[in-house]
């Protein structure tokens, strides 16, 4: 990954860093703080289900436990409390859960966002195709109000969450980087409620929010970190650790 690719990642995300040193600060943040290595951490992740996350995730990521899968379209957590719960009791009792959670969006080598050149194919494609699935008829108000089904669940969900936040995504200079900001919101407040309706029976909660962001084809992946803190479950202190992940 050459550093042109960086900087025209950074054209829309400042603080951007590509996802394997995104992963080498976060263990390294994390044992200087928290005195925590890697095994002593049980991983969930909640990202979207496109392949092309599990083709750019990077390798050391997996030295933690895990990852348990909480996810789906968007990166939405839609695993809920029993994916929570489930996840939670995996956990070392002497060591932390750590959650991930990030929308994902794409940007090309010339620097267009919301989509990529995947592997195999000599066009581009939509990423996330979700999110711009969603943005379409968001646009073309074809949603409806509180129109969810069984078939359909996921994306009916993240149509919901751009409807109730259509002004500000139709209004916004780039309406695909607006939306994924509206859906990093939308699963960063999920998420506070899914951990404050569970107990783990571990020293640490570690909460880490980002926008996911993919390249083309060669160029990698990328993440912007939003939120990086930890709640102490013995005293409930939470603290930020956001400063020091990026100094």
């Amino acid at each position: 990954m050459s550093n042109e690719h960086l900087t025209t990642v950074r054209k829309w995300y400042p603080r951007a860093l590509t996802s394997i040193d995104t992963v080498n600060r976060l263990l390294d943040t994390i044992e200087k703080h928290l005195d925590l290595k890697p095994h002593q951490l049980m991983h969930a992740d909640s990202m979207c289900c496109d392949d092309v996350n599990a083709i750019q995730y990077p390798p050391r990521a997996y030295e933690m436990l895990g990852p348990f899968h909480l996810g789906g379209l968007n990166g939405f957590p839609f695993a809920g409390i029993t994916g929570m719960n489930a996840f939670a009791h995996h956990v070392p009792e002497n060591g932390a859960v750590i959650i991930f959670y990030a929308p994902h969006i794409g940007i090309t080598k010339d620097g267009t966002i919301g989509e990529i050149s995947r592997i195999g194919q000599s066009g581009n494609s939509a990423c996330c195709g979700a999110a711009k699935g969603a943005l379409n008829k968001l646009l073309n108000n074809e949603i409806i109000d509180g129109n969810i089904s069984s078939l359909d669940f996921q994306m009916n969900t993240i149509e919901q969450i751009f409807l109730h936040n259509k002004y500000r995504i139709t209004a916004a200079k780039n309406q695909i980087f607006e939306a994924t900001e509206v859906m990093y919101e939308a699963i960063d407040r999920r998420m506070e409620v899914l951990v404050k309706e569970t107990s783990y029976p571990c020293k640490y909660v570690i909460l880490a929010g980002a926008i996911f962001i993919n390249g083309d084809k060669e160029m990698g992946s990328f993440c912007q970190y939003k939120r990086f803190d930890y709640i102490n479950l013995e005293t409930k202190e939470r603290k930020s650790l956001l400063k020091e992940y990026y100094e």
